[in-house]
């Protein structure tokens, strides 16, 4: 072999071990960058499982209160209790736990533990006695942590508004979850350093954590209450299906009580019916059947197309629209004449029509957004639903009638009521909320003065005089409208019915707004006046008497006492009182007292808290020239 072939041979031999070596090289780059950088954060987490341990501390959760401060969500003192089955050393323990919790039974839980060597949940969120919990410390083996659970004091009541938390303290619907980030507060979290035993060798403190912060709700519990109680009351009468019922404070936007039955117990979720969980108050559009005349009359009226007085011809109760028939929601209504003041007073569907017509889709569809009709509210509640509304395309003729009378279309129950607490207030559009407002809400005018003012007697007109009879209050002026809207079948086209009654009492202090609908009753009874005009009623009258909230009672100042109901006369006689007569402080409140009491010659001592039930001396009593002494007595209000 020459020289050269020997260099060649070299050279070859030298390229080889090169690349090898490079490859190898590369090799090592690869996995390396592979480590350090692709794979790192996974290779650290394991790094650190094997000698660092993070401990979370969940904080209480904030408490729920009504607006008056009472609790509708509160927690309570609970226990973790776990066992690490390799450290109990003598099955004695579970003698001893069962003796100190007789519901842990010691044979079942030897069994349960029998083949397992890592901790083993014995229970989560456990109440004990601190008694209990000591005992459990000293047992070996057996690990206790403190924690807390949640507790809805009222059971069903404002139970979809509340919603419920889970094993973790999260928030899973109503307020627990929409205001979840709120309430839950910032976590502790607690890191130890442990060596090759497990054994802690240093802790610090990544965060301290927040505590939950508490939240306080538009709702008034004893209104809630009273509004719950009526709703389920109409609904199994009527053997109705469901039903829902809202009231709202038509000036700041607060609901003050809003509910849908039937409901459920947040204290046991277990037992949940899914479809009783959602509020479909908020979440669930239906079709507002002849309430919704109410803002096609507002629409034509804000326009300068119609006034009260002024008269449609409505058919002899049948108007051809296309190829179909337009009747009266009674077909034995034979209308001819009548003006926007009847046609509202009698629910006319052919009335309502023909000023539907003369407005045409784009003006009323314009009208019923700004009355904020098929869009979201806004309220502080996951899943609300817009509804659904027709775009101007869509409607034909036939269509737009169907629309004027609230059929054709689907709104939420909340945004209805709503659109009605800006008739009450004067005109103007507030967002509702379930917080309680501490600030004037904004809001933006609407309907002029004018229009409201002849709306308003319309609506009073058709509650005194209409098809609202049965919301009448003694004492009190009430504006409403009542809806006995067709139900849609699931199987298409419509089968039984929703009845309905929204209102609002006129001449009263502050302007609170009740709607009440029931689905599908089944009974003898199916337009609104006969089963939702009752239950506004008796919830209209709750609040207005407990609130004492009049201004001008009736035509005269001394009303029949026949048309008057007991309850009405017991709280409001102190304000029909002479200045020489002692007048019933029955059901007042101290501080009504003390503004009562203020031009008289009387010296009150008071017994008690909460609300007068008896007084000396009686009612009717003529007082002297010198201070009359009263004792009044007081009792705690009860809440049905």
């Amino acid at each position: 072999m020459n020289s050269a072939e020997e260099i060649g041979q070299r050279k070859l031999r030298i390229t080889i071990a090169f690349t090898f070596v490079m490859s190898i090289f590369v090799l090592v780059v690869i996995k390396a960058s592979y480590l350090q950088i692709i794979n790192r954060e996974k290779l650290l987490r394991y790094s650190n499982s094997q000698i660092i341990r993070e401990v979370t501390f969940y904080p209480d959760r904030g408490n729920i209160s009504d607006r008056n401060g009472s609790p509708l969500a509160i927690n309570l003192k609970a226990y973790n209790l776990f066992v690490i089955p390799k450290l109990v050393l003598d099955k004695q323990v579970y003698s001893d736990l069962e003796r100190i919790v007789p519901d842990f039974k010691a044979k079942h839980l030897a069994k349960k533990l029998a083949n397992k060597q890592k901790y083993t949940w014995i229970a989560r969120h456990y109440r004990l006695s601190e008694i209990q919990a000591d005992e459990i410390r000293k047992l070996k083996g057996v690990f206790i942590e403190e924690n807390s659970i949640r507790l809805y004091p009222n059971n069903e009541i404002s139970s979809q508004i509340l919603g419920f938390v889970g094993q973790d303290n999260k928030g899973l619907s109503g307020s627990e979850y929409f205001f979840d980030t709120q309430l839950k507060g910032k976590p502790h979290i607690i890191r130890f350093i442990k060596d090759a035993k497990g054994r802690p060798l240093k802790t610090t403190s990544i965060d301290p954590g927040d505590p939950g912060s508490n939240l306080q709700l538009s709702l008034d519990l004893e209104i809630q209450a009273n509004a719950e109680k009526q709703l389920r009351d109409a609904v199994i009468e009527n053997g109705a299906k469901m039903g829902g019922i809202g009231v709202m404070d038509a000036d700041s936007g607060e609901i003050l009580a809003i509910a849908n039955y039937p409901s459920y117990d947040p204290n046991r979720p277990s037992e949940l019916n899914r479809k009783y969980q959602r509020l479909s108050f908020i979440t669930d559009p239906i079709e507002p059947g002849s309430i919704a005349k109410t803002f096609t009359v507002a629409a034509a009226m804000e326009s300068g197309l119609a006034t009260a007085t002024k008269k449609y011809f409505c058919e002899h109760g049948q108007f051809r629209v296309g190829d179909h028939i337009i009747k009266e929601a009674e077909s034995k209504k034979k209308f001819e004449w009548l003006t926007v003041t009847d046609i509202l007073k009698y629910s006319s569907n052919i009335g309502t029509t023909k000023i539907a017509f003369e407005l045409g889709s784009p003006r009323l569809l314009y009208f019923y957004d700004k009355f904020g009709l098929g869009k979201k509210s806004g309220i502080e509640y996951a899943g609300e639903s817009r509804g659904i509304m027709p775009v101007i395309s869509e409607v034909t003729p036939l269509r737009l009638s169907n629309i004027s009378f609230g059929q054709g279309m689907a709104i939420t129950p909340i945004q209805v009521l709503s659109a009605y607490a800006m008739i009450a207030n004067g005109g103007t559009f507030i967002q509702p909320t379930l917080l309680k407002a501490t600030i004037q809400a904004p809001g933006m005018r609407i309907l002029s003065k004018e229009t409201i003012a002849a709306l308003t007697t319309i609506l009073t007109k058709a509650v005194e005089e209409g098809t609202g009879g049965n919301a009448k209050i003694p004492l009190f002026k009430i504006a409403g409208k009542t809806s006995t809207t067709q139900r849609p079948s699931e199987s298409g086209g419509y089968h039984g019915y929703i009845p309905g009654f929204i209102g609002f009492s006129v001449n009263t202090t502050k302007k609170y707004v009740v709607y009440v609908y029931v689905d599908n009753p089944t009974g003898k009874k199916y337009y609104g006046n006969d089963v939702a005009a009752p239950v506004f009623k008796k919830v209209m009258e709750h609040i207005l008497v407990r609130d004492k909230m009049i201004i001008n009672v009736g035509e005269t100042k001394t009303p029949p006492e026949h048309e008057a109901s007991d309850i009405i006369v017991r709280n409001q006689s102190a304000l029909f009182h002479s200045g020489h007569i002692l007048p019933n402080f029955t059901g007042l409140d101290k501080q009504s007292i003390e503004a009562l009491t203020t031009k008289l010659s009387v010296k009150v001592t008071h017994h008690g808290v909460g609300l007068v039930s008896r007084q000396t001396p009686s009612a009717g009593t003529v007082l002297s020239d010198q201070a009359t002494e009263v004792d009044l007595y007081y009792e705690p209000p009860t809440v049905e």
